[in-house]
């Protein structure tokens, strides 16, 4: 993966960068209650005022969740590039940021009054996308490559655990949606709004 020109930034002593955003799709009855534990993650991240430890410690969270959610795995794609200089690095999480922050717009608005002997019911979705986005010092090779298949999205997951463990983690970002209970991510706006992802 080391080109010529990442050999002669390590032999000056430069610091690598890698910035990537991974797409997981999962889908199936059980798959709602993870947006208790994001939600959960960002919270605690807002509350903390972005301390670095506590978002790791979510996004360890996040990685242990979905890692014992594999069987609800239905399709992935992850993307990212390496940086010699911390400003560019940061620039491209900000774009990666913006973009998935764009991605979904929920169909749902539960604004309607519910009547007194009414009961109050929610759709529950079956499709769930969690977008993670992060940038860290140093290289990764199972996160340095293609995540679409089940073995290698498992060991880029695992990766991230370490990666926090590792104190090597500059920025984190995670996106899910849809972003609320009651909101609904359907087949056709997986489709428009997440063309990237490969089936696996």
């Amino acid at each position: 993966m080391s080109s010529w020109r990442d050999r002669i930034n390590k032999m000056t002593g430069k610091t690598r960068y890698v910035v990537c955003r991974l797409f997981i799709h999962l889908s199936g009855e059980e798959v709602a209650p993870l947006l208790g534990v994001l939600n959960q993650a960002a919270i605690d991240a807002v509350e903390s005022d972005g301390d670095m430890e506590v978002l790791g410690e979510g996004l360890v969270n996040i990685c242990q969740k979905l890692l014992d959610m594999k069987y609800y795995w239905r399709s992935a794609a992850n993307e990212g590039d390496v940086f010699w200089k911390e400003e560019e690095a940061g620039d491209y999480v900000t774009e990666l940021f913006t973009d998935s922050a764009q991605r979904y717009g929920s169909g749902t608005e539960i604004n309607d009054p519910v009547g007194e002997n009414e009961p109050l019911t929610l759709p529950i979705t079956r499709n769930l996308v969690v977008m993670i986005t992060v940038a860290f010092e140093g290289e990764s090779p199972d996160l340095e490559a293609n995540l679409a298949d089940m073995e290698a999205l498992e060991y880029g997951l695992k990766a991230l655990i370490n990666i926090h463990y590792g104190g090597q983690l500059r920025a984190i970002q995670v996106h899910f949606a849809p972003a609320q209970l009651g909101d609904e991510l359907t087949n056709e706006q997986l489709l428009l709004n997440y063309p990237e992802l490969v089936p696996l």
